[in-house]
This record gives structure tokens, C-alpha cells and sequence, in this order.
């Protein structure tokens, strides 16, 4: 039975972050709130909790899951980045931001797209999912929470419990976030290449 741990979203509590950690080594799903949704999030290492989270998704092998870092030196270890990559990364992280990136080999090649080896990445700017991510110690792997056959995000936590009380170990509440995804952009072509229009401004990183 999922259980409902409310957090402070400035401060969230260090006893609760502690046990929602533990419960994804032990190979649980956590709802968690970001700065673009809610989400679920599992070890990157654990194919069990991987499997269960497209399960809860409806997602096939093709659709990107997505690697939430702590900044943008555990992004160097997960990704592939050259000078050019690093300085939009630079100016776009923490943020509502999706990056497609080639994978390194410290990514499981069961997580990376299956034909062009790359992956989702981001920084999220919310205190909560960061606070999460520096007391596990590794990026994590998360899809936005939007039920099968459904287009909208979830944002209420009571109602995430509700609906997944059996698939999740628990929610991580502190609050509602905002109901825009994240802006997706494909930085392996030659130019930027944006996938998905969101929270974020392309304008701002200077792409038309």
C-alpha cells in the first residue's frame, strides 16, 4: 500500500527523504514532485522496478525514460557532452528541461533507446526531487506520471495514492506542482533540435 509522506517543500525533512531512499533500494517506485509534474521514480540499476515503471506507464522499449541528475558533472558521467552541448546545459539546468544525449556505458543498455542508444536527461529544479536525488547518491530514473490512455500529468497526491496504491511505495507530498512538461530537446543532430514545446522558453536558450 502506497503511504503518503507529506514534505516541506523548502525544507523537506531529512527522516522522510531518508525512507523514501530506502524504499528504492529495495526496489520500490516513489511518486515525487518536480518543477514540470509529478513522477516515478527507481534505481537506474534495478530492472525490476524499470519493468514495473513502464508497466504503470504503458510504455514500450521506443519510449525514452528519463535520468534525473544532481547537476551537470553527474551529467557528464551518464552522457556524452561536448563543448557546444555543455555550454545550452550550462544555461538551461537546473529547469523544465528534457535533453536527448548519446549515452555513456554507465548507462544499462536496456534504459538507452534501443536503436540509437541515447536517453532522456535532466536537472529538475524542484528542492524536494533534488534533496531525493543528493541523498540516494545517483541519478534516478523517472517518467512523468500520465495514466494509461490519459494525456495530463497527475498533480494531486491523494489522487496519485488512490489510483496506485498497489504499484507504488509510496508519494512523496509537497504539493502541487505545475502541469506543463518539460521542453524536450534533441542535442545529438548537428543543431539543437526541439522535440516538444513546455515549460521551457526555447527563445531563452537563443533557438527559434
Amino acid at each position: 500500500m502506497a503511504l503518503l509522506l507529506t514534505l516541506h517543500p523548502e525544507n523537506p525533512q531529512p527522516r522522510l527523504l531518508r525512507q523514501a531512499a530506502q524504499w528504492l533500494r529495495d526496489g520500490g517506485l516513489v511518486a515525487v514532485p518536480t518543477d514540470s509534474s509529478y513522477a516515478v521514480v527507481a534505481r537506474l540499476d534495478d530492472k525490476e522496478a524499470a519493468d514495473a515503471m513502464r508497466r504503470l506507464r504503458g510504455l514500450d522499449e521506443r519510449h525514452h525514460l528519463t535520468l534525473l541528475c544532481r547537476d551537470l558533472a553527474e551529467i557528464g558521467l551518464m552522457a556524452k557532452v561536448d563543448n557546444r552541448q555543455y555550454r545550452l546545459l550550462k544555461a538551461a539546468t537546473p529547469g523544465p528541461w528534457t535533453f536527448i544525449l548519446e549515452a555513456t556505458r554507465e548507462v544499462p543498455r536496456r534504459v538507452s533507446h534501443p536503436s540509437r542508444k541515447t536517453i532522456g536527461i535532466r536537472v529538475p529544479e524542484h528542492k524536494v526531487a533534488l534533496a531525493l536525488l543528493e541523498e540516494i547518491g545517483e541519478p534516478l530514473l523517472s517518467t512523468t506520471l500520465i495514466p494509461k490512455e490519459e494525456t495530463d500529468a497527475l498533480n494531486d497526491p491523494e489522487e496519485i495514492v488512490r489510483r496506485y496504491a498497489h504499484e507504488l511505495a509510496a508519494v512523496l507530498d509537497a504539493g502541487a506542482c505545475a502541469q506543463s512538461p518539460t521542453t524536450v530537446l534533441d542535442l545529438t543532430g548537428p543543431e539543437p533540435a526541439v522535440l516538444r514545446r513546455g515549460r521551457g522558453d526555447p527563445a531563452l536558450l537563443g533557438l527559434v
